[in-house]
């Protein structure tokens, strides 16, 4: 069965289609307008082996906010759209990636609530053409629309550019981790028999 999904959202603020397959070899084909974005999102894609396309128009006249936070809230809705009934998933994903001097965790439940906790602090405001108060916006915005339970920890770090990258390849890898198939589990790895 294919685990993939193609979503579009139109607002008055942005206009996004992204498509992801979850079973994918890490293609990524993505235009936010946000080149920093994009390149954080190539590597979420890459070491997550996620097949993702993402094209954004976003009001970047007005600033990134709402191109960074629309994108997480159409990529949970893909994720979670990909993921159907979640029967035979692993449902708990975790990684802790070493980028150079940083060291970043992150730690995901799939189980459809959603709630988010992230503790990284930046030194610098932007790097590149994005905020980085915006990659916290992003992540919320992924995990609420997913209904995953996401923890995202910066265990040490200096370089704002490898604080930023190590989450979102953590991400990739937890996420994988996740989604991935176990023979073991029959229906939903769930005392209550739904992970919804």
């Amino acid at each position: 069965m294919k685990r993939s999904a193609q979503v579009m959202r139109k607002t008055r603020e942005t206009d996004i289609l992204i498509s992801l397959d979850l079973d994918g070899s890490g293609k990524g084909d993505i235009h936010t307008g946000i080149g920093f974005l994009d390149h954080m999102l190539e590597g979420f894609a890459k070491h997550g082996f996620f097949d993702l396309t993402v094209k954004v128009n976003g009001d970047l006249e007005v600033d990134g906010h709402h191109t960074a936070e629309d994108t997480g809230i159409v990529l949970g809705q893909a994720i979670k759209q990909a993921l159907g009934d979640k029967a035979g998933i692993r449902r708990y994903g975790s990684f802790i990636l070493p980028m150079d001097e940083t060291l970043a965790l992150c730690a995901i439940d799939l189980c459809g609530r959603p709630y988010f906790d992230y503790r990284c602090t930046y030194t610098a405001e932007r790097i590149g053409d994005l905020d980085t108060e915006l990659i916290r916006e992003f992540f919320y915005a992924v995990a609420y629309s997913a209904g995953m339970n996401l923890h995202i920890r910066m265990l040490s770090g200096i370089n704002n550019h490898h604080m930023a990258e190590a989450t979102f390849k953590a991400f990739g890898k937890a996420l994988d981790e996740a989604v991935a198939r176990d023979g073991r589990i029959r229906d939903v790895l769930s005392t209550k028999g739904s992970l919804a």
